[in-house]
């Protein structure tokens, strides 16, 4: 912003001009209408990652608590696939269930950090966003909005000041 009358560089929350001493009119309302990019889209953001955390959640559970015992089921039955292929099946499910959970649980912990405006919450988000891209469609769309709002050099010193400000 700048002075209207002398043309001189003001700092937000200027009430007077350091040079000529005129009052500065309009300086809070200008600030409280230019909105930053993480202020836009940090609230969507945390919402999208709990909400795909939810997902990602009954995944998990449904491997853990579905798959693996029919699974067994099919096997004493005598229809489940070789004994050599459950004997690598029942490990990799287990696997794929601890992945899906532990997903979850970053998720989770990105979308409600950056709900309150934890200062750990955007590197919590960030390392989410970087494992989502490889998830597509979703988890790929969400990644890159994450990498598109919190990554710039601008954002890390919004939320930075977002986060000072809540605590």
């Amino acid at each position: 912003m700048f002075c209207d009358k002398c043309g001189t560089s003001l700092q937000t929350g200027q009430r007077f001009c350091p040079a000529c001493g005129k009052e500065v009119i309009g300086g809070t309302q200008w600030e409280q209408l230019r909105r930053g990019r993480v202020s836009a889209h940090i609230r969507l953001l945390a919402i999208l990652w709990l909400a795909i955390s939810a997902f990602n959640t009954l995944s998990g559970l449904a491997v853990l608590l579905v798959a693996k015992p029919i699974l067994l089921h099919l096997r004493e039955l005598g229809q489940g696939p070789p004994e050599f292929v459950q004997g690598f099946l029942q490990p990799l499910l287990t696997l794929v269930g601890i992945f899906l959970l532990s997903k979850a649980l970053l998720g989770f912990a990105a979308g409600w950090g950056l709900l309150r405006r934890e200062t750990w919450a955007r590197i919590v988000a960030l390392i989410g966003g970087f494992l989502a891209l490889f998830h597509p469609p979703f988890g790929t769309a969400l990644g890159i909005y994450t990498l598109w709002v919190l990554l710039p050099a601008e954002s890390e010193r919004e939320y930075a000041e977002q986060a000072a400000r809540a605590a």
